[in-house]
């Protein structure tokens, strides 16, 4: 069964905060606050809707925005943990790690090592190539990485 048209726009309304705000925190329950729908409802209706959990899809937001950083400034890895929304910068690191098989600093690298016709490719675009692929939990990405069974981008 599809979903609402309303319940798509309350849903879309708590995406629409993360995408503003990715640094803050965005528990599930105050995303449902957000959306004016149980907690419950909210985490199972999201994922439908959008193919991934919340804290996945901010996970998502928070390390294209992390790439971006890196890639276009010069500010230090741990400001841009910082301003990214991580606490921990032991934590940013290996996340960061877990989903794009490079550390800050290497995907700094090798953005500077790149040709500077990027500079022509609006941001949009961007981000939508350099997205991460998180269809599958970090944990679970960790385990199968540990295991053998899954290839990194920097390989």
């Amino acid at each position: 069964m599809s979903q609402s048209p309303e319940l798509l726009r309350r849903l879309l309304r708590s995406k629409d905060r993360m995408d503003g705000a990715p640094y803050e925190e965005w528990p599930v329950r105050r995303l449902a606050e957000v959306s004016a729908v149980s907690v419950a409802h909210f985490a199972r209706e999201f994922k439908k809707a959008f193919g991934m959990p919340p804290h996945r899809y901010l996970l998502t937001r928070r390390i294209e925005r992390a790439t971006a950083l890196l890639r276009d400034t010069d500010l230090p890895v741990t400001e841009i943990a910082l301003e990214t929304g991580w606490r921990s910068i032991g934590t940013f690191g290996r996340v960061f790690n877990d989903i794009t098989g490079m550390t800050p600093g290497e995907c700094r690298e090798r953005a500077h090592e790149m040709p500077h016709g990027r500079k022509a490719v609006p941001e949009c675009l961007m981000r939508a190539a350099e997205r991460p692929d998180l269809n599958i939990a970090v944990s679970e990405k960790r385990r199968l990485k540990a295991d053998g069974k899954l290839e990194t981008q920097s390989s």
